[in-house]
């Protein structure tokens, strides 16, 4: 079904810094490209809220009826620590660090990228390539700059020429800066630097002896720059103009800024039309940090083994906690944020669950069509989950007046409601797509926990630590753990 046809979309684009009515460049389909992990470390909860949000964005698009592919890549060659070219490899100091070989350190952060997303609900992309994989095409577009002069080489190393390429493009335009700006607020250039301009960037880096990771070209034995990867796979696989290009808010300034130069120089035009930035993910307000001790990885939150929450909590609650704000917008993680969202998740289940037995009437008191409209102008202004979720809850209080005969509902309203709300809670927001009777389930596992938990404490409280001991071991033998806290006692269920 081609919905897209009468509920047109507008999409904010960071380019232009507004709403714009959505145009694919082919009718029907729909080319996006975001900017995967560098899998050097465990994915971290920022990461996830973004691969989130664009996996909502890929779901209404399909949902709409477009045929989409979603391109999201695997960074497995590394880059340099920082912005400036310099610094250590960032899987190469991994695996110096662990003593063990780079493409362990990928195999191992690429297989955990992928379970956290399996559990969070998060669907595959079309294509999944890797840079280490498109080395060739990197290297054809470096002699593609090279041969328009926007780079040059110099001792093995391949730089792009910022200065050279402002005089006919505008360097900056996506994140609002001025090369003139940026040139004024940097230091000077050493005599060491193999840089024209402070502002250029690697296209190619020669490998030092020690370096492991590195390829022949044309100019000697390296790597890749970090830029380089994504314009060789999005145009590889969606063309040299596609549609969509996505990624965190971190990633404006300067990859995608270089991005664009890098196509606008090679290609010689603008090689997306709609970019669109996730913002960050804060925790109790503050900024997410390993260096500061304020962070939290994902299994730590299902498992309940952390230092921050007094209890666990399920990826489908996490999920929903990160819908509730509106993608482009800061996102502050805190216990009594999810304890809200655990309660209206809870809340919309039970309802799903209400709505498949309510019983029928003659006539409707809940205008079905005009909600179901409601929700999708949400989600064709610019994705608005919020909104759509503010909506949802209205219908979650019209399903428990009618099931408690305070209201009345007809069978085609009915049906009606049912599909509307199986597409925007499951299939649009990604929520466990469990059966109606998920929730009930869920219900009667949290009376047998309790259960068990009080006939714990019972026997701690007698000092009888044996059957205290089994009753803990019995239940992780099943995937259950048990945290014991100040508040008292929390269970977990992995897999």
């Amino acid at each position: 079904m081609q919905l897209y046809k009468s509920q047109p979309l507008k999409i904010h684009n960071s380019l232009s810094g507004s709403k714009e009515l959505f145009e694919p460049l082919n009718e029907g389909h729909v080319g996006m490209y975001v900017c995967g992990p560098t899998v050097y470390s465990n994915v971290h909860l920022g990461n996830c809220r973004t691969f989130l949000s664009f996996d909502m964005i890929f779901r209404y698009l399909r949902h709409l009826g477009y045929k989409v592919r979603y391109v999201r890549n695997i960074t497995d060659a590394g880059h340099l620590e920082d912005d400036a070219d310099e610094g250590e490899d960032k899987i190469a100091k991994k695996a110096r660090l662990e003593q063990i070989e780079p493409m362990e350190v990928v195999q191992r952060y690429t297989v955990d990228f992928h379970n956290i997303l399996q559990k969070f609900n998060i669907l595959p992309p079309s294509i999944e390539p890797t840079a280490t994989g498109h080395i060739i095409e990197q290297i054809e577009i470096i002699k593609e700059i090279l041969e328009n002069g926007f780079a040059y080489e110099a001792n093995g190393s391949v730089y792009f020429d910022v200065v050279k390429f402002n005089k006919s493009h505008a360097y900056g335009k996506l994140s609002g800066r001025k090369l003139e700006d940026m040139i004024a607020n940097t230091r000077d250039l050493t005599a060491q630097d193999e840089k024209r301009n402070p502002q250029d960037f690697a296209l190619w880096k020669r490998a030092e002896p020690q370096h492991i990771m590195r390829w022949p070209s044309p100019w000697g034995d390296g790597f890749p720059g970090w830029h380089l990867e994504c314009t060789a796979m999005s145009t590889k696989y969606l063309g040299k103009t596609f549609d969509i290009h996505g990624g965190g808010m971190d990633l404006k300034f300067p990859h995608h800024e270089c991005e664009i130069a890098q196509a606008e120089a090679s290609y010689g035009k603008s090689p997306v039309n709609y970019w669109l930035h996730a913002n960050m993910l804060t925790l109790n307000g503050k900024k997410m940090a390993k260096s500061t001790g304020n962070n939290i990885l994902p299994n730590e939150i299902f498992t309940g083994e952390n230092n921050i929450f007094s209890k666990p909590f399920s990826p489908a609650v996490v999920r929903f906690f990160m819908m509730q704000a509106h993608y482009s917008s800061i996102l502050d993680l805190s216990e009594s944020a999810l304890l809200a969202s655990e309660k209206g998740y809870h809340r919309l289940m039970e309802a799903m669950e209400a709505l498949e037995w309510l019983n029928t009437s003659s006539s409707s008191d809940f205008d079905v069509a005009a909600w179901r409209q409601k929700c999708y102008d949400a989600m064709n202004d610019d994705f608005n989950t919020p909104i759509l979720i503010a909506h949802l809850f209205e219908a979650v209080k019209q399903i428990n007046l009618i099931k408690e005969r305070k209201s009345d509902i007809t069978q085609e309203d009915k049906e009606l409601l049912q599909a509307s709300m199986q597409a925007f809670v499951y299939d649009l927001l990604g929520l466990e797509g469990k059966t109606a009777g998920g929730a009930a389930d869920s219900n009667k596992l949290d009376g047998v926990m309790e259960l068990l938990i009080s006939l714990r404490n019972e026997a701690r409280a007698n000092r009888d630590f044996a059957t205290s001991d089994r009753i803990r071991d019995q239940l992780a033998a099943l995937g259950i753990q048990l945290k014991d806290g100040k508040e008292g006692t929390s269970f977990s269920v992995s897999g």
